[in-house]
């Protein structure tokens, strides 16, 4: 434990997100709501089952984002030195517009303008890019609640892995299997956008994590749109510039949660700090991928240690900033209780946003008689057949790790059925007590699973480290900086990216 960083971080519950969209309104009004940008969404929310936005990001060998292990190391899997000169004036592995979707508005003056006649006049789409009409055939949220289901659904990336009798079961529910995934830029340890931009111009800021677009230095390559595998990166066609999820970082310097987060009216976001040894990133990224959860999450730092908190002090992170990640939320739900995962790890980018993930009810099958029944014994099952298979969960959280997956879900389950014990007292204290060891819980841990889950106040879900600005820029200045590499403050020359 020589280099030891902070990390602004984000756990999403996806047992609470009820897809209100919310959450992307609020950011669309504050950063995106100006010309170029119209088709941005920096907080997005996706159905699941199917395709996202843009369109089949997850596939990368269509987009070729995040790394590739190599030997013993990684290289950027579509774009880098070599790879990036080639594409420099024909880039095939970019989303298109098509990818994304037309941005529109309606004629509204219409309504009022229209001269008399025997029809209703009507608000045309008009294109927000071109000025002309449309046929509007794709959006953000286009196949929100599954309302597209062959189209959207059965093509979503993560079920390629489950059998046809799996893939048939799931969708006889069609319209019943489904949650949302909110979606902002990870900010991840290793980003991939970092490492591929040509003119440096996207950094990781030292005193939280935060990557950030210098808008001077971009030169619009959109090496960065390659080879984020989440596409969290946009080209402002307008600017000719790159823009990105800032993470609100000016509500941060103050003390205010992001706005995405704020607004969520499922209070489904938590916000924290995550101390980590940096001087094990290469180490971890290109580890073999069935690895890559258990190394990922051991990279994050016990705050309470005295050696990690004597570390953190040397390396010139503030008394605060420690005892903020001591408060830590996320680090309760990434570490301390082992519940929350990243969203596709196998991109090794380390992201820093993890997910709780929904705990549905049991796989329900059609009869003889066309009656869907419960798979299991009870609509709550021993979540070993869970109504979205573990295989397609494992696809999405854990690099298709289903042990972890089952694990996580038995301790959600275990805290539920804890609760009705205590709130409605039909289940017997021993059946539940032997449950809870089985997880690796205790009553008292379920119980405060169960307050930060259910009850937390505004404060217990954001917990904002002060900023100290200052200081990281005194970092910068008196170490070593290797463009390309994920913060301030290393105090060797990395590879590129790491």
């Amino acid at each position: 434990m020589k280099n030891i960083r902070s990390q602004i971080s984000m756990v999403f519950h996806l047992d609470k997100c009820i897809g209100c969209h919310t959450c992307s309104i609020a950011c669309k009004n504050t950063w995106t709501d100006r010309k170029g940008a119209e088709y941005m969404w920096w907080n997005n929310v996706e159905t699941k089952p199917g395709t996202g936005y843009p369109r089949k990001w997850e596939d990368q060998e269509i987009y070729k984002g995040g790394w590739e292990k190599k030997h013993s190391s990684i290289d950027l899997k579509g774009v880098g030195k070599i790879k990036g000169m080639k594409k420099l004036f024909h880039n095939t592995h970019m989303p298109t517009m098509d990818d994304y979707y037309e941005p529109w508005n309606y004629q509204y003056e219409k309504l009022f303008d229209a001269p008399e006649g025997d029809d209703q006049p009507t608000a045309e789409p008009v294109s927000m890019i071109t000025g002309e009409k449309i046929t509007p055939k794709s959006g953000p949220n286009w196949d929100d609640d599954l309302g597209g289901s062959a189209e959207y659904a059965r093509k979503d990336f993560n079920i390629r892995d489950l059998s046809p009798a799996e893939q048939e079961t799931m969708f006889q529910l069609e319209r019943m299997v489904m949650f949302y995934v909110p979606r902002i830029c990870n900010h991840c340890l290793n980003a991939a956008c970092v490492a591929a931009c040509p003119s440096g111009a996207i950094y990781k800021r030292g005193e939280d994590g935060i990557v950030l677009v210098n808008q001077e230095r971009c030169r619009a390559w959109r090496m960065c749109v390659t080879a984020c595998p989440y596409k969290k990166v946009y080209y402002n066609w307008h600017t000719g510039k790159s823009e990105k999820c800032i993470l609100c970082y000016p509500r941060l310097e103050t003390g205010q949660a992001p706005a995405c987060m704020h607004s969520c009216v499922g209070r489904i976001r938590y916000l924290g700090v995550l101390l980590y040894d940096a001087d094990r990133l290469q180490e971890v990224a290109s580890c073999d991928e069935s690895e890559l959860i258990d190394k990922q999450l051991s990279l994050y730092l016990d705050p309470n240690d005295p050696e990690v908190i004597a570390a953190a002090k040397k390396s010139g992170i503030h008394d605060s900033t420690i005892q903020a990640a001591q408060k830590s939320p996320v680090w309760k739900y990434v570490k301390e209780w082992g519940l929350a995962l990243p969203l596709h790890p196998e991109f090794r980018t380390l992201p820093n946003l993890f997910y709780v993930m929904p705990l549905l009810p049991a796989m329900a099958e059609m009869n003889e008689d066309n009656k869907y029944h419960s798979a299991g014994k009870s609509l709550w099952d021993d979540m070993e057949n869970p109504r979205l298979p573990l295989k397609y969960l494992a696809s999405l959280f854990s690099a298709g790790n289903v042990e972890v997956i089952a694990e996580i879900l038995k301790k959600l389950m275990a805290v539920r059925l804890h609760r009705r014990s205590v709130t409605v007292g039909d289940l017997q204290n021993d059946e539940i007590e032997q449950l809870l060891q089985n997880s690796d819980l205790s009553p008292e841990i379920a119980d405060d699973i169960y307050r930060l889950t259910s009850l937390a106040h505004l404060n217990d879900r954001f917990v904002i480290p002060p900023a100290h600005r200052e200081e990281a820029i005194e970092m910068l200045n008196e170490t070593h900086v290797h463009k390309g590499t994920t913060g301030f403050g290393f105090t060797k020359k990395p590879k590129r990216g790491l």
